[in-house]
């Protein structure tokens, strides 16, 4: 008996060794080229924050124009996700994320050429179309790839990219807008947008000789290995109860983490679109002082996901690992709400509310995809992500509209602290620990 139980344990250890070794290789071969991408992705969706510094009185464009433009590429986002993601399902994740990326770099440079109100409303639109399905599909991708407690962490570091974006914008943005203004005719806004779609071209055709879409086409896994990840695959997908399109579209699970992140959301848009003037409005102007102290937020960001990434695998615990960060947040944005002439207390209002809001953004994803599965998880991710990214319209169209008739943006923060609140309340009150918990 003993030496059967020795065997046995010997065997088990071998297991284990094999699936670390393994999931690690996975990691080492995908993530860096996703993190990247994304760092990329969200860097084009917010340099127009950047851009506002200087946009607005070069084209005569008020607070108004500036909100609805950042917003509509939501709009356009929204109707073609599920649709794209779909696609991505049926055609592999290689050639679709490489036609998003080489299409929104092209329309996100173009935006440089805008000189009026609806030139700029439409590239906006259009630049949503393009990356629509970009973000669902490397989710829905990560789960062919890791099972659910492994998960977790390949999120958050993907998402790492996050913070890691909005560190690089504050410091390039800066820099670009101050020393480019006026070389060869073009304002610095302009060689901003041109120059920050570079690195999306280039991405995508890496993208396109990179990224496998199977296991079972990965020639740089051995058959030991690719056997032990189909099996961990297959065991994850017993697991999920929403596997049909049907399900992923209809299912009232999908609809209630739509309105989780519909709210969640509100408070990222505002850091990602209006985080460079909160801080100007406390009396700091200067374009590259701007950029690097909205680098700080981020950093705080990116420890936070980190450790929060890291933790919820190793407890298998999910909910509470996504309302903490959303309780952090709301106390960051009102300290702004109600101190925005006063430097110090909005720039720690401001890392406050990033490092809370950033990092509660993985460890949402982490609850749907704990039941969606196969077609279903196609269907919903991208349901959830452009029914709750919708939030990106409505929160910087109403914060620019509220600061065009207020003359302040203390009520617009007021209210996206309320919004980050109740996302947390839903989360505690309607999720189950037993349905995400894995």
């Amino acid at each position: 008996m003993t030496s059967l139980n020795t065997v046995e344990q010997t065997a088990s250890a071998r297991h284990l060794d094999l699936a670390e070794s393994t999931f690690k290789k996975i990691m080492w071969r995908f993530m860096p080229l996703l993190f990247l991408c994304y760092v990329v992705s969200y860097l084009d969706r917010i340099n127009v924050g950047f851009a506002k510094l200087t946009m607005l009185n070069d084209l005569s464009f008020s607070n108004a124009v500036y909100g609805l433009g950042a917003g509509i590429f939501f709009i356009g986002y929204f109707f073609a996700e599920v649709p794209s993601n779909m696609i991505l399902h049926r055609v592999g994740a290689r050639r679709w994320i490489a036609r998003i990326m080489i299409t929104w770099s092209l329309i996100s440079a173009a935006t440089a050429l805008v000189q009026t109100p609806m030139q700029f409303y439409v590239l906006r639109f259009l630049l949503g179309i393009a990356e629509a399905g970009f973000f669902p599909g490397i989710v829905l991708y990560l789960t062919l790839w890791f099972p659910a407690h492994r998960r977790g962490k390949m999120v958050a570091l993907l998402m790492a990219g996050n913070p890691v974006s909005g560190i690089l914008s504050g410091l390039v943005s800066g820099y670009i807008l101050h020393t480019m203004n006026a070389v060869h005719g073009l304002a610095g806004w302009q060689w901003l947008f041109i120059i920050e779609a570079a690195p999306a071209l280039i991405l995508g055709v890496v993208v396109l000789f990179f990224l496998t879409d199977k296991v079972d086409d990965a020639q740089w896994l051995n058959t030991a290995e690719k056997t032990l990840v189909a099996e961990e695959i297959k065991q994850d997908n017993s697991n999920k109860t929403h596997s049909s399109v049907r399900q992923g579209l209809l299912g009232g699970r999908v609809w209630l983490m739509c309105g989780i992140l519909f709210l969640l959301v509100m408070g990222t848009s505002t850091i990602g679109f209006w985080q460079p003037s909160i801080i100007s409005n406390s009396g700091i102007t200067d374009p590259r002082m701007i950029g690097l102290i909205s680098a700080v937020p981020y950093v705080a960001a990116l420890l936070g996901m980190y450790l929060a990434g890291r933790s919820s695998d190793r407890r298998r615990e999910r909910r509470w690992h996504a309302v903490i960060p959303l309780l952090v947040a709301v106390p960051g944005f009102l300290i702004c709400a109600f101190f925005p002439s006063t430097p110090w207390l909005a720039i720690l209002g401001l890392i406050i509310a990033t490092a809370g809001i950033i990092t509660s953004l993985p460890m949402f994803w982490a609850l749907p995809t704990s039941f969606l599965g196969g077609a279903g998880a196609a269907a919903g991710i991208a349901l959830i992500n452009s029914t709750g990214n919708l939030a990106s319209f409505a929160g910087p169209a109403l914060l620019g509209w509220l600061k065009d008739l207020t003359q302040s943006m203390t009520s617009g923060l007021v209210i996206v602290s309320i919004c980050v609140f109740v996302s947390a309340m839903i989360i505690v009150l309607f999720v189950p620990a037993k349905m995400v918990n894995r």
